[in-house]
């Protein structure tokens, strides 16, 4: 098959390359400067240059594939203050990706947010929909609920579509940006590594590889209109993963008051840190044969990398 890729150069798209490739796919990765160029090209993909904002260059890629992974995000505009504008872009990318693929059949998988149906009380599963963005929703992150109810909705279009939720934390050996990183990065500014309260509200995580070969399966079997969890730690209390840390950085592990949240954690991770994230993935196990068999987020951090993994440069 014939796969592109968005965001082929980043911490999951690079593993979602390395996994099509692995298993027998002709891939072509998005990339927008001549750095994602070189790494695209290294993993062993096509390169197709440009980036989320270029509609038409999306729509010719996705025309010639037979089938779309799309996995780029704008992370840094997002928490540098422009997260509208980062959501628009990508809500513009899947409408493009989307109106390419109509009539086809062909398989659309996009990557979308274990917090996409809000806090229930329980854990959320594959069957809880994506709650939609109100008016006032303008600017935060439940507006980018959107994009994961337009690819859903595109089964209507004749679209192969499903959405692959990521879980808090995508942890491994090519994470340099992800909320661990910057948890890590926090703890050893502050000297401490701080946890909301008493800790108590859990997590997701799930090793990035493990990721990778549950967007290869959305992308081969997923029905049309479909939602799958990529978790395997399906809920860690916040205060476990702040011990996980302290520990590998020598460093004690300490509540923060609410009041001093905005100033422990910065002003994006300050209101999610707080929040109960649990999940579950047994649908998705059961019915894709996804199994995660690399190390979870505690073990992880026993393997030691992220105590050596400089911080991103770019």
């Amino acid at each position: 098959m014939r796969v592109f890729v968005t965001g082929a150069s980043g911490h999951n798209g690079s593993y979602v390359v390395s996994e099509l490739i692995d298993a027998g796919h002709e891939v072509t990765g998005l990339a927008r400067s001549d750095a994602a160029a070189a790494a695209v090209s290294a993993l062993g993909a096509k390169v197709r240059r440009g980036g989320l904002d270029d509609l038409g260059g999306l729509k010719e890629a996705a025309a010639d594939s037979d089938g779309v992974i799309h996995v780029a995000w704008d992370r840094g505009q997002a928490q540098s203050g422009g997260l509208a504008a980062a959501i628009a872009e990508d809500l513009a990318a899947v409408h493009a990706l989307g109106e390419a693929l109509a009539g086809t059949g062909k398989p659309l998988v996009s990557a979308a947010s274990i917090g996409a149906p809000g806090f229930l009380g329980r854990p959320v599963t594959e069957e809880d929909a994506a709650v939609p963005a109100r008016a006032e929703d303008a600017g935060t992150l439940r507006s980018r609920n959107e994009v994961e109810i337009a690819v859903v909705g595109f089964v209507a279009q004749g679209v192969r579509s499903s959405v692959v939720r990521l879980p808090n934390i995508s942890h491994s050996t090519r994470d340099r940006t992800g909320f661990l990183a910057q948890l890590i990065a926090i703890a050893r500014e502050k000297g401490f590594a701080g946890y909301p309260g008493d800790g108590a509200n859990r997590w997701t995580a799930v090793h990035t590889r493990d990721a990778a070969a549950l967007f290869r399966l959305a992308l081969a079997n997923a029905p049309a209109g479909t939602r799958w969890h990529a978790v395997a730690d399906e809920g860690i209390p916040f205060r476990d993963i702040a011990r996980g840390i302290g520990d590998y950085l020598g460093l004690p592990a300490e509540s923060v008051p609410a009041d001093r949240l905005p100033a422990y954690f910065g002003g994006f991770l300050a209101a999610p840190v707080s929040l109960d994230f649990p999940a579950s993935s047994s649908i998705t196990r059961r019915t894709l044969g996804w199994e995660p068999v690399h190390p979870g987020l505690i073990a992880d951090l026993e393997n030691g990398h992220y105590l050596t993994t400089p911080p991103a440069t770019d």
